[in-house]
Parts: structure tokens; C-alpha cells; sequence
């Protein structure tokens, strides 16, 4: 029995690790594709890239006073910002993205660095509320400081942009959902993933948003 749980526990572990690991290279890759657009030198790519890789990360364990901000601990995570951006930099010379492919990278960014984001916040066993809000944090505060170095108003601000963050909270409640029904963290772990991500395709496919702010003039 404790053989079982410690294997379950190892196999969660990786599982967040890696993870993490694809999220920040697949946000690191959005921020290149933005930089990209916007003309920047190879400096000015790695730069957007390691922002929106690295950003909600690094606010998320300020606000929860982790020991050490996880790519200070871990230095891997820096390397992959660094192989997505020169991944990038190749295939644009040679290959043009996709038609909204900053969209859909920033889109599986946002689902794999939520929920990592909650499996963090949960380990720190805070309120599943702080949960879900540490998991949004750690899912749009890249692509805001992306955005804001870019000189664009962030995704997550646009009233024409499809829904964003409603997506990542959504998919976290329903990750803890299923762990509070019994469903093993792996599996629980995926279809918070897997709900984010498509939640968010078809927000962008469909145009699925939010209604406007707007204060009628008299």
C-alpha cells in the first residue's frame, strides 16, 4: 500500500514538472511569435519570450512566499525559454505560423500553466478559492507582461478578445471538482488541461466573450 502511494505521489510529481516545463516553452514560443511582429532585434525575442515564459510563475511564488522562485531553483526551465526561442526564430525564417497561431500557443500556455499553478497554490494548502486564483495568475500574468512590453493592451483586457480567464477558472474549479469526487490527482490533472484548453479553442473559433464595459453617456 504505501509502495502504491508513494509511486502515485512520484508519477503527480512528474507529471507537474513536465508540465511545467511544456508551458513555459510553449508561452516562450507566443512571446517570440509577438516579438516577432513587432520587429525586435534576437535580444528583444528572448527577452518576451523568458517575460511570458517565466512571468506568472514568478509572481505566483512571491504572493505565496514559496523558498525560491521555481527557475532560480531550477535552471532547466531558463534553458527550455531558450531552446523555444531559438525554435522560433528558425521557423519563422523559413516557415510562416500558422493564421492565429499566437492564439492557440498562448491558448495550451494558459491551460498547462493554470492548472500548474493550482497544484502549487494546493501544496502551499491554501483556501480553494487563493487556488483558483493563484492558478489564473500563473495562466495570464505572462501574457500581460507580454503584452504590456509589446505595447499592446493585454489579452486579458481586450472586450473583443474571446473569453481568457474565464476559461483558466473555470477549468481549475473543475480540476478540484473531480479531486473532491474521488478522481485521482493524475487524471483530475489532465481534464483541468484538457478544459482550458478547449473552453479556450472554442472561445477563439467561435468568438465566445464577454460583454463590453461601457458607461452610457448623458
Amino acid at each position: 500500500m504505501l509502495a502504491e502511494l508513494l509511486a502515485a505521489s512520484h508519477l503527480s510529481h512528474s507529471l507537474t514538472y513536465y508540465l511545467g516545463l511544456i508551458g513555459v516553452a510553449v508561452f516562450a514560443i507566443s512571446g517570440a511569435l509577438a516579438a516577432d511582429r513587432k520587429g525586435s532585434d534576437w535580444i528583444g525575442v528572448l527577452c518576451l519570450a523568458a517575460a511570458t515564459g517565466l512571468g506568472g510563475g514568478s509572481i505566483r511564488d512571491v504572493l505565496l512566499r514559496r523558498e525560491s522562485v521555481f527557475w532560480i531553483a531550477d535552471t532547466a526551465y531558463l534553458w527550455v525559454v531558450v531552446g523555444a526561442t531559438a525554435f522560433t526564430i528558425i521557423y519563422v525564417r523559413f516557415l510562416k505560423p500558422p493564421t492565429n497561431a499566437l492564439l492557440y500557443a498562448d491558448a495550451i500556455g494558459l491551460a498547462m500553466f493554470s492548472i500548474l499553478g493550482a497544484k502549487i497554490a494546493e501544496s502551499a494548502e491554501v483556501a480553494p478559492s487563493i487556488v483558483v486564483l493563484m492558478g489564473v495568475i500563473t495562466g495570464v500574468a505572462g501574457g500581460i507582461v507580454r503584452d504590456v512590453l509589446a505595447n499592446e493592451i493585454p489579452l486579458i483586457f481586450r472586450s473583443s478578445e474571446p473569453i481568457y480567464s474565464v476559461s483558466a477558472a473555470a477549468g481549475i474549479a473543475f480540476y478540484l471538482g473531480l479531486k473532491h469526487f474521488g478522481i485521482p490527482s493524475q487524471t483530475a490533472t489532465l481534464a483541468g488541461v484538457a478544459a482550458i484548453a478547449l473552453t479556450r479553442f472554442a472561445a477563439i473559433i467561435w468568438r465566445i466573450r464577454l460583454p463590453e464595459f461601457t458607461i452610457t453617456k448623458r
